[in-house]
């Protein structure tokens, strides 16, 4: 039987959880009725209730000509997917390289790698520029796609779960059977490592998503913008063709696919990061 101090400190917890959840979600119902009202509503305050301009602000954006909403979508879901996959496969077999190989620099690597990840990116923006544009990638998506295959944040998440959830013991005996390295990793690594790989791919996916001062640099073409870009966007306009309700239909749906692959990868998050902080 729980004590009344146990009781009480559960009820408390629980009532602090309600409004964290509570505060958390009020600004997603605001965006959301906000989307369903026109420019002249919002201008007159705050408003709980929803309206119906939902459907006319949807068709507002995905029809306006200056502003390729669809193409920004598929530019934005591109980068995003494929960042997502390169920056976790590369980590991974990275880690997977510094947790099984011993070799002489190990240390000197897992060093540089450290010191790589708390690098400002702006202090590397006008290097990064300039090779891009000398290499012909300038306003393309390939320079937003590329570099996610040398991430230092994902990689030590993955070589830190690697510690915690791969027995060395597992690898020798799948050499021993004659499997090659290459097969031991996609083989048996990967599986072990998915709660882990989910974990990351949500957050490579939402960072490269919401991305905004790289894509800001490269691309200039409207219709090679990702969706941060094209909000911005739309967000200066100038004041006679300016619509707040359009700029709330637009964040609407560019949250929309973060949603889809949160609730699709999100039950590996609690196995993933509990695995990933607990060492044998």
């Amino acid at each position: 039987m729980k004590s009344h101090s146990e009781r009480t400190r559960v009820v408390i917890a629980q009532i602090v959880l309600v409004i964290l959840s509570f505060m958390c979600m009020f600004f997603f119902y605001i965006l959301i009725i906000n989307s369903t009202r026109s420019h002249v509503e919002l201008q007159k305050g705050f408003s709980f209730l929803p309206s119906t301009h939902f459907a006319k602000n949807l068709t507002n954006v995905l029809n306006d000509g200056t502003l390729p909403v669809v193409n920004g979508i598929i530019n934005s879901l591109i980068v995003a997917a494929c960042s997502a996959a390169l920056s976790t496969y590369f980590s991974a077999m990275t880690a997977f390289g510094l947790y099984v190989y011993d070799f002489k620099l190990r240390k000197a690597a897992f060093t540089f790698i450290m010191a790589i990840m708390v690098m400002p990116t702006q202090v590397t923006a006008l290097g990064f520029l300039r090779l891009i544009t000398n290499m012909g990638m300038y306003d393309t998506v390939l320079p937003l796609i590329i570099p996610s295959i040398a991430s230092p944040a994902v990689f030590y998440f993955m070589y830190s779960y690697m510690e915690s959830s791969l027995p060395a013991a597992l690898v020798e005996a799948a050499r021993i059977d004659g499997a090659s390295e290459f097969r031991i990793f996609n083989q048996i690594v990967i599986p072990i490592m998915k709660p882990a790989i989910a974990v990351q791919a949500i957050f490579t996916f939402v960072g490269s998503w919401n991305n905004y001062f790289i894509p800001a640099l490269v691309l200039q073409t409207k219709k090679k913008m990702t969706l941060p870009i094209l909000i911005a966007t739309l967000r200066g306009a100038d004041y006679m063709n300016f619509d707040m309700g359009k700029i709330y239909m637009m964040i609407m749906v560019a949250i929309v696919p973060i949603i889809i692959v949160y609730l699709f990868l999100s039950r590996f998050i609690i196995a993933g990061i509990t695995l990933g902080g607990v060492k044998e």
